[in-house]
């Protein structure tokens, strides 16, 4: 169950003042300039990727804050979409090839397997 804050007048179960809780701790919210710092970049860069690449933050005023573990995300998928991106691009880019048939026939026949591929 997430946390949730607890208003300071309300007292626990056990009659004790309980604590102010909240689902993220302050190191989990970057800054502009940290989460630079943390991917390895220029300021400029990381609103150039919030404008352009999707790198999600939220406007707080005039400044930029960014949860981290929103950033891990948003590096994971980055990286996803690239091998994404290359098989597609690549994953039959020779179907169209004159030479694919005799390609593939010539590689059978240098690893010893029969003509149809079969292990």
């Amino acid at each position: 169950m997430p946390k949730t804050k607890i208003k300071p007048d309300r007292q626990s179960r056990d009659g004790s003042a309980a604590p102010l809780t909240t689902s993220a701790r302050c190191d989990d919210v970057l800054t502009v300039g940290e989460t630079a710092a943390y991917l390895r970049i220029t300021e400029e860069e990381v609103v150039r990727l919030v404008q352009e690449q999707g790198l999600p933050g939220r406007k707080v005023g005039d400044n930029w804050r960014f949860l981290k573990a929103a950033v891990q995300s948003w590096l994971g998928s980055v990286q996803a979409a690239g091998r994404t991106q290359f098989w597609e691009t690549h994953f039959g880019a020779f179907r169209d090839d004159p030479y694919l048939a005799d390609i593939v026939r010539e590689a059978y026949r240098k690893r010893g397997r029969p003509k149809d591929g079969a292990l």
